[in-house]
This record gives C-alpha cells, structure tokens and sequence, in this order.
C-alpha cells in the first residue's frame, strides 16, 4: 500500500498534517503562502489550493482571506461536552493542583486498546494518575496516546502539566467523542479517591481524532458525591458543559 502514488495534493495535505502532528507547525503558527507551497511542491496553485481546502474541512487549519492560514486552535469549545483542562478549573475554583503519576508505559497496545484505538496505532504511551485539589483526590485518570500522532509525548514531562492540558496546548484535533456512565469503584479506586468503599463513581470515557486517526483515549474516574454534570443552553446555540467538583 505504501508503494501506490497518491494524488499530488494529498501528498501536500499529509506532508501538512505530519508537520503539524510532530509539532513542527504549533497552534496558531502561520502556513506557508500558496505561492511558496507551489514553488516547494513544484505543483500548481490549484493542486495546493485544495490541499489547503481539505486541510481546512477536517479543521487542522484555519484559511483567512488576505491573512492567509494558521494552523488551527484546539476546539476546546465546539462539542456538545467540552474538554476539559482538570488543572485550569482547579485553579480557577481557588484550589491548589497537584498531580500523581502512578503508571507510565511506552508500548505496542494490547488486544483491548487496539479496539479502543484502531488497528493502524503501533506504539503508545499509557499513563495512570490522581489528580487532586487541596490535597484532596478529585480524579484518576487512564490515558492512552498514539505516538504516531504525539511522538513528543513519550518524553513529555507531566508532573508540573498533566497530559491533558499538555495535549489542548500542543496538539490540534478535529474530532470528538464522550461516553458518560456511572459505576461502583473498586476497592482499590475507592481508596485512590478518599471515597466510601462500595461507593459509585461518576466515569467518562473520551476519545479525540486529528483527521480521522485516533490522538488518545482517556478514562476519568470521579467520585460521584462530589461531582456534577453541569450544562449551560440557549435555544439554537447548543450548549457546553462541565465536571465540577461539589461538597468535599
């Protein structure tokens, strides 16, 4: 398969999307002109104008007449459920943030992550953490990263930034998808979170997509009686909502 020539402007448009994806092009960062890829490509300006079009639709990069195109901004704010950077709404509820690492491994993905990941994602990093607010655990986190996609990852620090922050500041993506459910922690979870044994747990199961490829999966455990789902809404607009920590 990788013997078989693609069309010349989807050669541009993945050379793009690799440039972006190993952070060479950050969030925010200008993209060449249209003059400079056809000169770079040796193509012409409407082979690269599509390229830069399909870029665009699956929302790697933002086109802007006279301005020229950016690589795009991470969507924080354009799902029905957000996500969430866990140590900005600490912070921002006055609570100091701190984080654990449990478990970090770099790895080929089990049966069960290739199902989670896809069948193309050939190495990972999987992370295990608590987060806490005043010393208090208010989250434990699972977190699978393709490192196709983020090969920084594997020797990103995250102590002083958790990876989900990290990945909202360094990694675009177009794609999104939330699972909410509830369920009864272990007993070893039920210690992690201070909780009650026997005690239920509100739990959120996301995943995110750069251009159709899976960027990581994460599993949130919180404990259920201090947390809430709360939504904002107007009709027609859509709405958003949060994870807020309550009572504690």
């Amino acid at each position: 398969m990788d013997d078989i020539a693609l069309p010349r402007y989807l050669e541009i448009r993945r050379d793009i999307q690799n440039r972006i994806a190993s952070g060479e092009l950050r969030p925010g960062d200008a993209i060449p002109s249209e003059h400079e890829l056809k000169e770079l490509y040796g193509c012409s300006r409407m082979t690269v104008s599509k390229a830069l079009s399909a870029l665009a639709n699956e929302g790697l990069i933002q086109r802007r007449r006279r301005a020229g195109s950016q690589v795009a901004m991470p969507r924080t704010a354009q799902t029905v459920l957000k996500i969430h950077d866990l140590k900005a709404e600490i912070a921002a509820s006055g609570r100091a943030y701190r984080c654990e690492i449990l478990s970090r491994a770099k790895r080929a993905p089990d049966a069960a992550e290739i199902a989670r990941l896809g069948e193309t994602v050939a190495e990972i990093l999987t992370l295990r953490l608590v987060h806490y607010a005043d010393d208090l655990p208010c989250a434990v986190e699972n977190r699978l990263m393709n490192l196709a996609i983020v090969p920084d990852a594997a020797s990103a620090d995250f102590s002083e930034t958790p990876p989900g922050t990290w990945l909202l500041n360094e990694v675009p993506w177009t794609d999104a998808e939330h699972i909410i459910r509830a369920d009864i922690a272990s007993p070893s979870l039920a210690r992690r979170l201070a909780m009650p044994r026997g005690s239920a747990c509100l739990v959120i199961d996301r995943r995110t997509w750069q251009g159709g490829v899976i960027v990581t999966a994460v599993t949130l455990h919180y404990p259920a009686a201090r947390h809430q789902i709360v939504s904002h809404f107007s009709p027609g607009a859509g709405f958003g909502a949060s994870v807020t920590r309550i009572g504690g």
